[in-house]
C-alpha cells in the first residue's frame, strides 16, 4: 500500500461537517466515493480533523493508502475536480512515508471566524452578521489571556468525546477591516465547539454583558455552562494546517 495526502479545501454550508455519518451527506463521504470511482479500488480517507456541520476549510488535508502507485498526481487532481461538487476543490495529491499521519502528524491549526458588522448579501454564507456596538480593545484584551491558559473545558461543546481539554493556544486576537471583524486563533488542537464558544463568551465581554474579571472566572471554571452562547456555524473557516514535513501554506477563503 501507498500513503498519500491531499489538500483540499470546502464550503460547508451543504455538508454535515466532513465525517461520514449516517442518512447525511459529508464531504469525507463525497472523496472517498471520487477517488473509489477515479482509482478503481475502494479507497477510504482520514482527515485531518473534524468540521462541524456548515462549518468551511479554506485548507484542509487528509491520507489515504492506494495498492497501486498513482502516475499522473496533476491528472488525478484535475479529474477529481471535474467529479466533485462544486463546493468541494481539490488543490494537491502527494505522495508520503508510509506512517504519514493526517491528524495526528499536525503540529498547528489555525481557525478564523468572521463577523459582518453591517448586512452585505453577498456574505451571508461566510459570515455571521453581528451589529450590535462592540468593544474591540476589551475583546483583544480577553482573547489575549487565552495564550497563558491550557485547560478550555469551558469552551468544549457538550458531550464530546475529548479525553483531555488540554490545548496549546499560540494566538488569538481580533482584527477589523472594510467592514468584517476576524478572530484569528491558531493552537496545536481544538476541542469540539471551541472556536464558536471563544467567539460567543468574547462577544458577551465586547458589549460588555460580562466584565474581564467575570471573563477570567469562566475560562478558569472548566465549566461549559458559564461561557457564552456558541455563534453560527457559516463564519468559521479552518484556514491552515501545519506538518513538520510539509511547506506551510495558509489558504485565505477571501481577501477583506
Amino acid at each position: 500500500m501507498i500513503r498519500y495526502f491531499v489538500e483540499l479545501s470546502y464550503k460547508g454550508t451543504n455538508f454535515h461537517g466532513w465525517q461520514i455519518q449516517d442518512n447525511a451527506d459529508s464531504v469525507q463521504a463525497q472523496l472517498n466515493k471520487a477517488l473509489s470511482t477515479l482509482l478503481r479500488e475502494s479507497i477510504e480517507t482520514t482527515g485531518c480533523g473534524r468540521t462541524d456541520s456548515g462549518v468551511h476549510a479554506s485548507q484542509f488535508f487528509a491520507h489515504f493508502d492506494a495498492e497501486s502507485a498513482i502516475k499522473d498526481a496533476e491528472d488525478l487532481v484535475y479529474r477529481l475536480n471535474a467529479i466533485l461538487p462544486h463546493d468541494i476543490c481539490v488543490y494537491e495529491i502527494m505522495k508520503m512515508e508510509a506512517d504519514a499521519h493526517a491528524r495526528f502528524d499536525a503540529t498547528f491549526r489555525s481557525y478564523c471566524y468572521y463577523i459582518g458588522r453591517e448586512k452585505n448579501p453577498f456574505l451571508q454564507e461566510y459570515c455571521w452578521v453581528f451589529t450590535q456596538e462592540l468593544d474591540l480593545e476589551l475583546m483583544n484584551a480577553g482573547a489575549s489571556l487565552f495564550i497563558d491558559h491550557s485547560d478550555y473545558a469551558s469552551f468544549a461543546k457538550a458531550g464530546g468525546q475529548q479525553h483531555t481539554h488540554l490545548c496549546t493556544i499560540t494566538e488569538a486576537f481580533f482584527t477589523e477591516k472594510n467592514g468584517i471583524l476576524c478572530y484569528q486563533v491558531s493552537a496545536n488542537r481544538f476541542l469540539r465547539g471551541m472556536v464558536r464558544t471563544m467567539v460567543g463568551t468574547l462577544l458577551d465581554l465586547g458589549e460588555k454583558k460580562i466584565t474581564i474579571d467575570q471573563f477570567k472566572t469562566i475560562l478558569e471554571s472548566g465549566n461549559r455552562g458559564n461561557a457564552g452562547q456558541s455563534v453560527p456555524a457559516q463564519g468559521l473557516f479552518l484556514e491552515e494546517i501545519r506538518y513538520p514535513y510539509l511547506r506551510s501554506r495558509r489558504r485565505k477563503p477571501f481577501e477583506l
